[in-house]
This record gives C-alpha cells, sequence and structure tokens, in this order.
C-alpha cells in the first residue's frame, strides 16, 4: 500500500491526486491511503510539497509528479484519457480567467452527448477534471453563482461525478479533517501569549526541560508545565528534555515514573532526551566538594528546629566559620552515614540575613537512608532540588528553564550557583500555576486524601490528576486546547472548571454515539395500544450527524419503559413525542394513592408533528431476545465545600460530606457491546463515560460515569450546608499540619448498591443488592456544539 499525503492548504489545492487515487482504490481497494493534513506545505517551506507519495521506501513530492506515477495503473493503453488527464492539469487547473473560460467551453461541448468523458463508465480522466475542477476557485464561485460562463452539460456532468464513492470519499476525508483542525484550533481571542521575555533565542538551538518528581501522578497544573515547555522549544526548533528530579529516595517509586511517561505520551509529549538527576549523582557530589573547597558551603549539625529559627532571624549557624578540614571530614561522615553524619546537612554559604529568605544558606545536601529506586544504597546523602537542579541544567545543555512562579523567590538562588560553580548559566523564567475553584493540587493534600481512603486512588474521577480527569471524561486534546489558550500567563489567577469542561463538550459531541438510559427506581412499565404486533429491532443511526459512527438496534414493541419523571407529568388526550419513533397521543394514566404512576396507555399518532409537541421523552422496548441492561450512572461533587482554601482552613473546614451519587439505570441493550472508555451521550441526560463493563462490576453492571458539560448547574458545588455531619476519614499516623490531624473514622466514601430488578420487568435477575443513595437530576438537557472528529483517548491499557 502506498500512502498519499495532501495539503489542506495546497496551492493548487490537490485534489486531481487525491481524486485519481481514489479512483484507483475503485477497482483495487486499499491500493493507496489518502489523508489530508494542515497546511500549504507538507515539507516545512517547500510551496511545491502539496501532496507526498511514499510508497516501497521512496517519496514522491507534488502533485504533478505524483499523478504521473500513478496514471500508468490507471490508464493503461487508453491514449484518450491520459490526453484528458493533461488537460485536467495544464489546461483546467490555471489562474488565468480566459484561459480556464476557453477550457471550460471546450469540455461543455465534449459532454453534450456524454455521461463521462471517455466511454461508457467514469475513469481517470473524470477523476482527473473533476479534481481540477474541485480546486478551482474560479469554477467553484461561478458554480455556486449558477455563471452563464457554465454551461448546462458541464453542470450536469460535475454534479453526476460528485455524487461517486470514490469522489465523497475524498470530500468526506477533507471535510473531516478540516473540522478536526478548526475544532483543535482555538479562536484569537482565546490564544494565550506565549510571551515570556526570554532573550538568547537562537533557531534550532533552544533546549528546555520538565522535571517532574516522580513522588506522584501528574496533574493538571503539571500538565501545563510540559506543555509549555514542549511548545517553547517546538516553536523554536529546540529540544525537550524530560527529566525525572529523583532525588528524595523516601516519596519516590518506579510506579510514578511509569505513570508520568504514560501521561505524557496522552499528552502528546515525548522528549527528545529522558533522563534522571540521578544519573549526575557522582557530578552534584564532586560540585559540592567544590564549593567546600571554595569556602562557600559548610556542614551543619545545628538541629532542625533552631535552624528554622535562625534562619527566620537572620542569625548565622554557629558551624558557618568552620574550617576546610572540618567540613571536609564532616562530609565525608555525611557520606558514609556515621552517627554523627546523619545529624548533619550540607549548606551553601550564601547570606545570612538577606531580605530574601531562600538565599539565607539553604541545604543542599541531606542524608538520607532509604535506598534509591534506581541507585540502591549506593548513596547515603542526596542533593535537593535547589541544588541539583541548575548543575544538571547547565551541563544536560539546558537554555532557557521554564517553571512556575511558587519558585520566584528561589530564581536568585539558582542563578547563585553558576557563578560559584563555574557553570554555563541557564536562563530561567517563570509562569502562573493553574489553580482551580474547589481543586487542591498540591501533591502532599492529595496524598493525604488516598492515604485516608477518602478517594480510591490517584485516578478517581474527583481528583485533578490527568488521570483523574481522563476517567471522568476529560479528552487529552481538550486539556490542550485549555492549556494552549491559558499561555504563559504570570498573573496567578483562580480558574473556574466551566470553560474547560465546555471545550472537552466540544470535542466530544461530535463523535459519541446517542444512547438511552432511565432510571431504574419506580421505571413506568407502559403500553402502545396500536403498536406492532410483535417486536422487531430496527438499525438505527448511532448519532444523526455523523452517519460514520455507525448503527445501533432500537426495539419497537408494544410494551416499553418509561421514566417515572416523564410519567408523572402526563395528562389524558395530551400529545408528545416518543424519541426516534413518533408522536403518541397519552390515552390512561394509572397511580397509586401516593401519585406513583404505575401503567401509562399510549396510542401512536405518527401523522402528527414532532415539532409541536413540548415533550420528548425517552423510552425502551421491550422484547423477549433484546433486553436493556442494568447500569449504575454515578456523579461526582468536588472534594471540599471551599473555592479557595485559606491557610486558616483545616480539613474539618473544607471536606465535602458526600460526593458521589448513583443511580440504578436501564439503558439499551447497545451499551453492553462498547468497551471501557467509550464516551456516549444518553439522550436527556448528557454524556458518560463507561469507567467499568458489567464483568468488572461486582454487581454486574455497567458503571458510567457523569461528565461535566461546561454549564452553570453542572459546574456549581452540591454541597448545601445544612448541619450534616462531615464525613471523616480513617485515623492517620501522619505529622505536620492540619492536612495530618482531625479526621479520624473510615473513608467518606460510602460503597452503594442499586435496586434489584423487578420481575414484573421481565429482565434477567442480578445479584442481590442494597438500597442506593437517591438524588435529584443536576444536569439539564445538552445542547449540541460544533464539531470535531477525534480518536479514542483511552489508548493506555496501564490506565485502568
Amino acid at each position: 500500500m502506498a500512502t498519499i499525503q495532501l495539503a489542506q492548504k495546497g496551492a493548487p489545492l490537490p485534489y486531481i491526486v487525491g481524486a485519481v487515487a481514489e479512483f484507483a482504490n475503485e477497482s483495487a481497494a486499499g491500493t493507496y491511503a489518502v489523508s489530508w493534513h494542515e497546511g500549504n506545505s507538507l515539507k516545512g517551506k517547500d510551496k511545491a510539497a502539496n501532496a507526498v507519495m511514499a510508497k516501497d521506501g521512496q517519496e514522491t513530492v507534488g502533485e504533478a509528479s505524483i499523478v504521473e506515477k500513478i496514471l500508468p495503473s490507471v490508464v493503461a493503453d487508453n491514449k484518450d484519457v491520459a490526453e484528458w488527464v493533461q488537460f485536467a492539469q495544464t489546461k483546467v487547473g490555471v489562474t488565468n480567467f480566459k484561459e480556464l473560460e476557453a477550457a471550460l467551453a471546450q469540455l461543455d461541448h465534449h459532454l453534450v452527448m456524454r455521461s463521462y468523458v471517455c466511454g461508457y463508465a467514469p475513469s481517470a480522466a473524470d477523476a482527473a477534471l473533476w479534481g481540477a475542477l474541485r480546486a478551482s476557485a474560479i469554477f467553484q464561485r461561478n458554480l455556486k453563482t449558477k455563471a452563464d460562463i457554465l454551461g448546462d452539460h458541464l453542470v450536469r456532468w460535475y454534479s453526476h461525478i460528485s455524487s461517486l464513492g470514490f469522489v465523497q470519499r475524498l470530500v468526506q476525508q477533507q471535510q473531516t479533517a478540516t473540522k478536526q483542525q478548526q475544532a483543535s484550533t482555538p479562536k484569537a481571542a482565546d490564544q494565550g501569549s506565549f510571551d515570556l521575555g526570554l532573550h538568547g533565542i537562537e533557531y534550532g538551538k533552544v533546549v528546555t526541560r520538565f522535571p517532574p518528581e516522580p513522588s506522584g501522578y501528574l496533574h493538571i497544573g503539571h500538565a501545563k508545565a510540559a506543555l509549555l515547555n514542549e511548545h517553547i522549544a517546538r516553536s523554536n526548533g529546540g529540544k525537550l528534555i524530560v527529566r525525572f528530579d529523583d532525588t528524595n529516595p523516601s516519596k519516590e517509586k518506579v510506579e510514578f515514573e511509569d505513570s508520568i511517561v504514560e501521561d505524557l505520551r496522552l499528552l502528546g509529549i515525548k522528549g527528545d532526551l529522558i533522563s534522571h538527576t540521578s544519573d549526575h549523582f557522582q557530578t552534584i557530589y564532586e560540585y559540592a566538594l567544590k564549593l567546600i573547597n571554595k569556602g562557600l558551603a559548610y556542614v551543619d549539625d545545628t538541629d532542625q528546629e533552631t535552624m528554622r529559627a535562625e534562619r527566620m532571624d537572620g542569625i548565622a549557624s554557629r558551624c558557618r566559620d568552620q574550617s576546610l578540614d572540618q567540613n571536609l571530614e564532616r562530609f565525608q561522615q555525611m557520606k558514609e552515614a556515621t552517627e554523627f553524619g546523619l545529624k548533619c546537612c550540607l549548606r551553601a554559604k550564601m547570606s545570612v540575613d538577606n531580605k530574601n529568605k531562600a538565599m539565607r544558606d539553604p541545604v543542599i545536601f541531606r542524608c538520607n537512608l532509604t535506598p534509591h529506586h534506581r541507585t540502591g544504597t549506593q548513596w547515603k546523602i542526596y542533593p535537593t532540588y535547589d541544588f541539583c537542579c541548575p548543575i544538571v541544567d547547565s551541563i544536560e545543555g539546558v537554555t532557557h528553564a521554564l517553571r512556575s512562579m511558587e519558585y520566584r523567590d528561589r530564581n536568585p538562588q539558582y542563578e547563585w550557583f553558576f557563578p560559584a560553580l563555574d557553570l554555563r548559566p541557564v536562563q530561567i523564567m517563570d509562569f502562573s500555576r493553574m489553580n482551580f475553584v474547589y481543586t487542591l493540587l498540591s501533591k502532599r493534600k492529595l496524598q493525604w486524601f488516598v492515604d485516608n481512603g477518602l478517594v480510591t486512588g490517584w485516578d478517581d474521577p474527583r481528583f485533578p490528576t490527568v488521570r483523574g480527569i481522563r476517567r471522568r471524561g476529560m479528552t487529552i486534546d481538550a486539556l490542550r486546547q485549555y492549556v494552549l489558550m491559558q499561555g504563559a500567563s504570570q498573573k496567578n489567577m483562580l480558574l473556574e472548571w466551566d470553560k474547560i469542561w465546555t471545550l472537552n463538550k466540544r470535542v466530544i459531541d461530535p463523535v459519541a454515539p446517542r444512547h438511552t438510559a432511565l432510571l431504574k427506581k419506580e421505571l413506568v412499565p407502559a403500553t402502545v395500544i396500536n403498536g406492532p404486533s410483535e417486536p422487531y429491532v430496527k438499525e438505527m443511526l448511532r448519532h444523526k450527524k455523523n452517519p460514520e459512527l455507525g448503527t445501533k438496534h432500537t426495539v419497537f414493541s408494544s410494551q416499553l419503559f418509561i421514566d417515572q419523571e416523564d410519567a408523572a407529568s402526563f395528562e389524558i388526550g395530551e400529545e408528545l413525542t416518543l424519541m426516534d419513533w413518533g408522536n403518541a397521543i397519552v390515552k390512561a394514566v394509572e397511580r397509586t394513592a401516593e401519585g406513583v404512576v404505575t401503567d401509562v396507555q399510549f396510542s401512536l399518532h405518527l401523522e402528527g408533528d414532532v415539532k409541536s409537541t413540548k415533550k420528548k421523552i425517552t423510552w425502551l422496548g421491550q422484547s423477549s431476545e433484546v433486553h436493556p441492561v442494568e447500569a449504575l450512572l454515578v456523579d461526582y461533587d468536588y472534594l471540599i465545600t471551599k473555592k479557595k482554601l485559606e491557610e486558616e482552613d483545616t480539613v474539618e473546614d473544607v471536606l465535602t460530606p458526600k460526593t458521589e451519587f448513583d443511580d440504578a439505570a436501564m439503558v439499551d441493550a447497545n451499551v453492553a457491546r462498547l468497551p471501557q472508555g467509550s464516551i456516549i451521550q444518553l439522550e436527556r441526560r448528557g454524556y458518560f463515560i463507561i469507567d467499568k463493563v458489567a464483568s468488572q462490576n461486582e454487581l454486574g453492571l455497567i458503571t458510567l460515569i457523569k461528565i461535566p458539560d461546561g454549564k452553570a448547574a453542572s459546574m456549581a458545588s452540591k454541597h448545601k450546608d445544612d448541619g450534616t455531619a462531615v464525613a471523616k476519614p480513617k485515623p492517620s499516623t501522619s505529622k505536620g499540619n492540619s492536612w495530618d490531624k482531625g479526621n479520624a473514622s473510615k473513608s467518606a466514601k460510602t460503597k452503594t448498591g442499586v435496586i434489584a430488578n423487578d420481575n414484573s420487568l421481565g429482565l434477567p435477575k442480578p445479584k442481590d443488592v442494597a438500597g442506593m443513595y437517591e438524588t435529584e437530576h443536576v444536569y439539564g438537557d445538552v445542547e449540541l456544539d460544533q464539531h470535531k472528529n477525534v480518536t479514542n483517548m483511552y489508548e493506555s491499557e496501564k490506565f485502568y
């Protein structure tokens, strides 16, 4: 198979080669894989490269050259076809109006008594001529205005060729690529600025780095840092280094490192080099010795509490002026982890009383006996991030170090090490973090939630980790778009979640199949008195505006299920619409003394106007062969009740009492065939992602998680301060601040069941389970947005 890439903005648009290639595929399917790509050239600034073909390891560039290669296989010995293909390229594919007018007149005259240009069936001549006309802006403009310049025979022929399968394939490919590009490119007004005031930018020589610590999972804030560093590197023809800052063996795990690599891959980020700070431990150790020998570092055995107090008050340590020999001997004891050495740390001799307290003799080496996940027990001392970062940046060739503004006070410290160690300096700039309402991004605080059982893990849908928001239904494409919109601002802002979820909706709406779900609680059986005598199954489009998604099986029957909420609103004689079927008139409604509807009767009125009805209801048909499927619809609230935490806030102040809401439901049988990670729209309920298929759920149910759509109702906290006691976590053995104390109990995540099957429904009976939480609807009807094709975002098996 040969691949042919076409430039969406090529000059001319490469429709001739695309049409000829697709015509060739008519007789030998799969001969050419045609695809459209962004830009006016597929080879940098070479505008002649409006098309590129790769076949048998050889590359052909330019539409004319590729057509020449393809023609022998589609023309054979037909000279007429070859001549008309040449006519398309040289006479029709021109921009001179008079020349084109003459060519169109000649072609119109030729087609007076013909359906096709050559013979009695479509040929490569028809494909090439159609392609030339499709690419001609003059022809298209006159076709649209029905100008007299275009003869009737030419217009007839062009319309007919446009309806043929090979042409429609090509046009659909181009339109799909265009929609994808438009949806993935934010409007200019939404485009953030990436101007950080960087200097010394030389195209092809820029090197940036993203240095995550493998002590947790990437969250949305890390995603911004990673994407920003990648953008600066790629936009300047440079390189990106992904470096793991593995200098604290007490917190780091191979698990975290693997997850970071995977999440970066899903974000579309691939480093030109993957390195580890631990690769340079020996070098960093030698630089520490250099500082000691230059009198710019000393070993301090002051206890931690006293050292902290002295730094705050600008008091010099009693060890600050000890001799070179003393410092070298003590540093050796640190390296050997002797009893005395374990009480020491190495401090850089920067300042005692600098107004910037980050400059007050910071610690640059400390002891740690925990085995390192890469170096084992080789080292007993480890450099701090602040010490190793400028060293490794310099020796790895980094030109521009970008990091979030929380490090701004430490920038002078970073720059101090270059002259002190005779290192090549690296330009450092900072950008604002992405902080969101009701959201914690501190790894320490997120770890607290994990340790106390308040979430299921680092991929919990309530977490702001890349894995968490992906599990909630966020696409990587929407996340990238959002970061691009934020740009490299240095202004700290508290962001709402609405815009990123609105972007996500635009991404998923065009490709999310439509399905039906009904709440299991008080489900209402309904009878269509003039319905089909026997149930039948009909193939329906999974998405009315995107036929490429295929079809689903819908059961039409005289026995239906409908939602209690819908049934409770019915009035006798009311005309409503059964979605995807037609209108019906309510003939009877049976209610209990409490007003609960137990039965409804309809009469079909299919000739009725669906636009005239106020109520459009979802329904599921009953059949002995095709059964609705048991499912659990899950929605979440924020983990905390306060938009922004203040320093005095404790866990007891902010923990949301209840953050998970479940509804037992029945969904159409098609959902049972969808794989984990599929995103769908449940009609009138919103977007959902399949978190677990039935075999993965202990109750044998399909679990679907609600995807926020960006509307105000879906973004508001569901918590109401009604005096409800806060659910408290299990006892913690951690020490430190308010995040590590108080809150002692079991997990706040209450495991809920679902209502068991009602035998009257005639459905397979699942395992016996307990009752479930009740919840009001939190989402309104979903509006359809602009279109965009995306690929399945769940690329990795490791995610689950």
